[in-house]
């Protein structure tokens, strides 16, 4: 890394949420439990759906696929932040905040293309069931998975090359929790303020179309359905309302941090909570556990896995 950076800046200060220690011990609790919570939750999906046989379909290869990129996204700087809850000075070093932005663009983008492709198999299988099978095959879905890993790749590198050649000399403050290009390109010596824009700017615009193509796409699905029974459009719409709850919490912030760069909003914090902390947190809740197929399974897991440790525990006899 020394190499691509000639500054005199080693590691960059992270001011984290707030300076309150009293809301600093709240967030530390609150967040520690929401990236547990997260861990279990993707962990038990991937294991349930890894080891049905009847899971092994499509769909439930593009969740557990979703449920991976949750973990790998709250991850990146969750377990930092809440380490840093009990450090007085939070610091991070340059090549430790350029692998941060790597990772949390690398991931971002990824599910963002793995949601419109989530969002391409329910739309064919609600409007054209007839073809679901021969369309979106097993060979299909993991080459969507391929694409979507690559699209994040080729983004997160095409934002990574323009900061890695940038000088920082001073100051070293990031007021945040983790590195972000935004924060981190208004730091350097010199002045890129045009062309930073338009390159972070980029990131905000293709979340846009992605959230728009994603919109596009339940509308069709609520159009197809509204002449099948009142029940199934019920639950159609159920469920259609609770996934795209979730897809605006993950690409509102993205959608307003990049479209409009270096502006310093104390509400720009609390959105980038949204998209790593909450957002991976109700994946797994809203696009599987609602699924009653991967319910029964899960329970079932659970309920063998009890027995199994009920049958373990040694029984002493009664003196």
């Amino acid at each position: 890394m020394e190499g691509f950076n000639h500054s005199r800046v080693s590691e960059f200060v992270l001011l984290g949420l707030t300076d309150s220690p009293e809301l600093q011990i709240f967030f530390n609790v609150i967040f520690f439990i929401f990236y547990l919570m997260t861990m279990l939750g993707n962990c038990l999906i991937l294991f349930t759906i890894l080891s049905t046989p009847h899971l092994h379909s499509p769909m439930y290869f593009l969740l557990s696929n979703l449920s991976l990129i949750d973990m790998c996204l709250s991850s990146f700087a969750t377990p930092k932040m809440i380490m840093d809850f009990f450090a007085q000075r939070k610091t991070i070093s340059f090549e430790g905040c350029v692998s941060q932005i790597f990772l949390l663009h690398l991931f971002t983008g990824t599910e963002i293309v793995l949601l419109i492709s989530m969002s391409f198999d329910r739309y064919i299988a609600i409007c054209k069931p007839l073809h679901y099978s021969t369309i979106i095959s097993q060979r299909v879905c993991v080459g969507l998975v391929v694409t979507s890993w690559m699209v994040g790749f080729l983004h997160t590198m095409s934002q990574l090359a323009f900061i890695l050649y940038l000088p920082f000399c001073g100051p070293n403050v990031i007021d945040s929790f983790f590195c972000d290009l935004p924060l981190v390109i208004q730091l350097s010596c010199i002045d890129i303020y045009v062309l930073g824009v338009f390159m972070i700017s980029t990131s905000g615009v293709i979340a846009l179309i992605s959230f728009l193509l994603l919109l596009t796409s339940y509308i069709i699905v609520l159009v197809t359905i509204k002449d099948h029974s009142s029940i199934g459009s019920s639950k159609a719409f159920s469920t259609c309302t609770a996934h795209f709850i979730v897809v605006l919490m993950f690409f509102g912030p993205c959608i307003f941090i990049y479209v409009w760069p270096f502006t310093n909003f104390l509400v720009d914090k609390v959105l980038s909570v949204f998209y790593t902390i909450f957002t991976p947190f109700l994946n797994p809740l809203i696009y599987t556990l609602r699924n009653q197929e991967v319910k029964t399974a899960v329970m079932k897991k659970l309920s063998n896995q009890y027995l199994y440790l009920g049958k373990r525990t040694p029984r002493y006899p009664v003196q």
